[in-house]
């Protein structure tokens, strides 16, 4: 058989292995390399790994009781706004201008239904677009 013949009858075959791995550490398999090349490096990426985990949910902890005293603040003052607004109102009424003060009372209970109404939608829709962030997205089938 001569080498063409030969070349033409060969089966050519080829494995292609691919891997991923994802996370603050490295794999497994390459921890255990550096530790070979350093004695104590496995430890040491652990820890800081470990460091850095710390420090994000402090910095997460810090935001969010943040945003909850804000709100605390945002809803005190609106409370107090609204009462005055209430408040001036009936005393205009009571002055003898009750088309004013009825005028007043029902801008501000206006303006605090409104104001909730509209702070419940944009919280509906954070959370759905949380949700559609969360969920895998489909990837197109080819046939």
């Amino acid at each position: 058989m001569s080498p063409e013949e030969k070349r033409a009858g060969a089966i050519i075959q080829a494995a292609v292995e691919m891997s991923r791995f994802s996370g603050p550490l490295p794999h497994p398999d390459d921890l255990a390399k550096y530790e070979q090349v350093l004695s104590g490096a496995a430890d040491r990426i652990i820890s800081m790994a470990e460091r850095q985990a710390a420090h994000r949910q402090s910095l997460e902890k810090a935001v969010i009781l943040s945003n909850v005293a804000i709100q605390k603040w945002g809803l005190g003052s609106a409370f107090v706004l609204a009462l005055i607004a209430i408040g001036g109102g009936v005393w205009l009424s009571l002055k003898g201008l009750s088309g004013v003060g009825l005028t007043a009372i029902i801008s501000a209970l206006a303006a605090l239904v409104s104001v909730f109404i509209y702070g419940k939608s944009e919280q509906k829709k954070e959370l759905k677009d949380k949700s559609e962030a969360l969920m895998p997205k489909e990837s197109p089938v080819r046939d």
